[in-house]
């Protein structure tokens, strides 16, 4: 099987941030790693593997080496843009049709969304009855479930001449006939093995079905929902679990929310990395003035997508730094910080990769034209070491199905591999 093709199984079992981060658990168990709590404490041993999960949907995975010299983290993020079912999500119209009412999550291209089979996905919470406690239960119908039905080119001629959508109006899921008795929380909870009435919370989305596909002429080219940033959370952890993380504290670190801006406790602006790094540090007999000297000895990739330049609208790219599908691993540039690559990092990024013989190439946003931040810029407030963002060029970023490149991910997990070397 090739790494796309493993990408993109890890993909389709990804429906949701919960589903990438217990996809990754079972991985690293398999693998001989612990599983830490954040709410114990901890007691780690020199070469010990352990990971720790935050939220259900952050994760973040280490190797503690015999020497101590500092850290290197992968960071990426979990989420992508999708529809999050609101409380009571099921509405009449008509009296005749079923919708559930639902609203954006992060910045989509909402078109791709409609006359698409969508399914449902996410987590509930119930009570245990003997003891109170609050359980989690993942669950995915895992079949076609709902559908944002397009309305008729006859009843809009001006669709195609540009359309504004209004989220509350025109992208709200068709699921069911009126006329027959329906439940989706039912439904789920008969996913869950519960009963809809012990149902106390939840967090479920709406996900596009399609499954992933590797075409092209020379099967260059991978497409799949969610690729950002699945694609370099699946690289990061095969670079990880491949590296041999002799010299550096080895960590891979998968945020979550990056999306809607990284301010929750699972995010890149939270303390998830910072209580992560002075927990290791205190097992390890090292005080804050030792933490501070290996944050100078340590460094970040920060790994999420980059915009390829589009073959219908070349115009929208840099002049000059324009990452095309197949070109390598994307370095990305931003003069007010978006991404928090500088020219120190982009040395230590160039040498990284004249090491591991992979090709790279540079992205900036065309000076006229804003662009997106990522986790980099978030993350080195709270922990500030050198970091490089980078990520793999991709077409049509935040629809419900991307396209990349299957050269630029074998190079980003060969990357990843010598990087946690």
């Amino acid at each position: 099987m090739t790494v796309s093709e493993q990408c993109a199984k890890f993909i389709e079992k990804s429906p949701t941030a919960f589903h990438a981060v217990a996809q990754m658990k079972a991985r690293l168990v398999a693998e001989g790693y612990s599983e830490l709590f954040e709410k114990d404490h901890w007691n780690l041993v020199p070469e010990g593997k352990y990971f720790v999960t935050r939220g259900g949907s952050a994760l973040a995975a280490f190797v503690l080496p015999k020497k101590w010299t500092g850290f290197h983290i992968i960071a990426s993020h979990s989420d992508s843009p999708m529809f999050k079912l609101k409380e009571q999500p099921e509405m009449e119209a008509e009296k005749s049709y079923i919708r559930l009412n639902v609203e954006k999550y992060g910045g989509m291209l909402m078109a791709p969304w409609l006359d698409r089979p969508l399914s449902i996905a996410g987590r509930i919470f119930t009570e245990d009855r003997n003891s109170g406690t609050l359980c989690e239960h993942l669950v995915d119908l895992e079949e076609d479930a709902c559908l944002i039905p397009n309305l008729a080119i006859h009843m809009n001629r001006d669709a195609n001449n540009g359309y504004a959508y209004n989220a509350q109006k025109d992208l709200l899921p068709l699921y069911a006939l009126a006329d027959q008795k329906t439940s989706l929380m039912k439904r789920i909870a008969a996913k869950a093995g519960v009963e809809e009435g012990d149902i106390l919370g939840s967090d479920l989305f709406v996900y596009n079905r399609t499954a992933p596909s590797i075409w092209g002429e020379h099967r260059e080219f991978i497409s799949a929902p969610r690729l950002d940033d699945l694609e370099c959370a699946f690289a990061s952890l095969e670079g990880f679990l491949k590296g041999k993380k002799r010299e550096k504290c080895s960590i891979h670190i998968v945020f979550d929310n990056e999306e809607v801006g990284s301010g929750t406790k699972q995010g890149a602006s939270a303390t998830f990395l910072v209580d992560l790094l002075q927990r290791i540090e205190k097992s390890m007999g090292r005080d804050y003035e030792d933490y501070v000297i290996d944050l100078e000895h340590s460094f970040m990739l920060s790994a999420d997508n980059a915009h390829a330049v589009h073959p219908n609208v070349p115009e929208k790219a840099d002049p000059v730094n324009r990452p095309v599908i197949g070109g390598g691993v994307v370095l990305k540039f931003n003069a007010n910080q978006k991404y928090c690559t500088d020219g120190e990092s982009a040395a230590m990024f160039r040498q990284l990769a004249k090491k591991a013989k992979v090709k790279t190439q540079v992205f900036t946003n065309r000076s006229d034209v804003a662009g997106g931040s990522t986790l980099g810029n978030l993350s080195t407030l709270r922990v500030p070491m050198r970091t490089a963002d980078i990520g793999l060029a991709q077409l049509a970023m935040h629809s419900p199905y991307e396209t990349a490149g299957n050269a630029d991910l074998a190079a980003m997990v060969k990357l990843f591999t010598t990087f946690f070397a």
